[in-house]
């Protein structure tokens, strides 16, 4: 009888063993690389009507409606970016975290990234020229139909600036006291 249910064991545990060891099939990975580039030359196009000199991006910065969008990592948002951004890291986009930060997808929203800011790559690290963050943000905010979104078009010194940046690493200039 030992020798009997010992046999049965064995039996369940290799049938137990070959059904776990079956390939499970799962569903394809949900990316669709050919809508990713039919939404790219969408976007390219609309884009070309989005780029805004630096004296527009400063006069629109000032308005009350607008948003100025900092897509950059957390830690060098905190460091330094343009006075007045928000920030949402690009790889935190979708369409809930999008929503919580821009109130509106009519709302005028003001990019830049570290292709724009020169002389200061501590906190403004340039990348290659086609891989600047500032294109995939513009695609990806399209994407989700923000498409009142507006794109710095000049590279720009950090030092002396004519954007206001602020930040941990920004020097508060000190007010001189008068007596």
């Amino acid at each position: 009888m030992r020798k009997l249910i010992l046999i049965a064991a064995i039996i369940y545990s290799v049938t137990l063993t070959a059904q776990t060891k079956q390939q499970i099939e799962y569903p394809k990975s949900d990316v669709d690389y050919p809508a990713f580039t039919k939404l790219t030359i969408e976007a390219e196009k609309h884009r070309e009507t989005h780029m805004v000199s630096l004296t527009e991006f400063i006069k629109w910065s000032k308005e009350k409606e607008v948003i100025i969008l900092d897509t950059r990592s957390k830690k060098m948002y905190d460091m330094k970016h343009v006075k007045g951004a928000i920030h949402l890291n690009f790889s935190d986009f979708t369409a809930n975290k999008l929503a919580e930060v821009i109130p509106s997808k009519k709302t005028k929203i003001l990019i830049y990234c570290n292709n724009n800011l020169d002389k200061d790559e501590r906190y403004f690290a340039r990348k290659m020229a086609p891989l600047a963050l500032n294109i995939p943000t513009f695609i990806n905010l399209y994407g989700y139909g923000y498409k009142n979104v507006y794109e710095l078009d000049r590279l720009v010194p950090t030092t002396p600036s004519p954007l206001e940046l602020e930040g941990k690493a920004v020097k508060v200039k000190k007010k001189s006291s008068s007596y």
